[in-house]
């Protein structure tokens, strides 16, 4: 009897000190982020002050140099256009580009691109008289599966493959008076607008 009680009241103590250790210490799993945690990082920059003094490169004419401050921003910003993440699963660009692989790494000469979730927004809008619409992303190898768009709704309404946006001229009126809307509704002349409409081909290795 004596050692039956002995071992529950050691599993009681136990039990305790894993409740009281996942209270102090927890996980987010959607947001990979950790909550509470007794002993946190420290955020320590990448961006040096050696990189203000003019270097030598092999591959370019001038010599490389940066400014600090120019330096962070570009770090802890996201892309050029866009500032912060956008899916949860995704980690800041200040976290990713930590660590001894990029000290003292001049951020003007990193590629940057810009953020795929601001340019798809840029892309006029594809009026249609349709009420269904497909969209194959140009076809060919640079294309997606073909897929079929309802225009029915007052609404834009956009290809889950590419994001290209669709609505029905029925609507047109009604998209017009909304004070903004997720893309323009004609052509403004972005750098990021596709040069050709959206084509759909039955070719096999036909590209936009």
């Amino acid at each position: 009897m004596l050692p039956t009680v002995r071992s529950r009241a050691v599993w009681q103590l136990s039990r305790r000190a894993q409740v009281a250790a996942r209270r102090s210490y927890a996980f987010s799993a959607n947001d990979k982020e950790v909550v509470n945690d007794p002993k946190p990082s420290k955020q320590v920059p990448n961006i040096s002050k050696t990189n203000e003094l003019p270097t030598e490169a092999p591959q370019s004419s001038t010599a490389l140099q940066e400014n600090v401050e120019d330096g962070e921003k570009m770090r802890v910003s996201q892309a050029p256009n866009r500032a912060a993440t956008w899916s949860k699963s995704q980690n800041p660009r200040a976290k990713a580009m930590s660590g001894p692989r990029f000290e003292q790494t001049i951020m003007a000469a990193q590629p940057m691109p810009q953020a795929a979730i601001g340019l798809i927004h840029q892309q006029p809008v594809h009026w249609t008289h349709d009420r269904i619409v497909s969209c194959n992303g140009g076809g060919g190898p640079l294309g997606h599966p073909r897929i079929f768009i309802n225009t029915d709704k007052p609404q834009i309404c956009m290809c889950e493959y590419c994001g290209n946006p669709f609505a029905n001229e029925h609507h047109r009126q009604y998209l017009e008076s909304l004070p903004e809307t997720t893309c323009p509704l004609l052509p403004k002349g972005a750098e990021a607008e596709a040069p050709e409409p959206q084509q759909v081909t039955d070719e096999v290795l036909a590209q936009r």
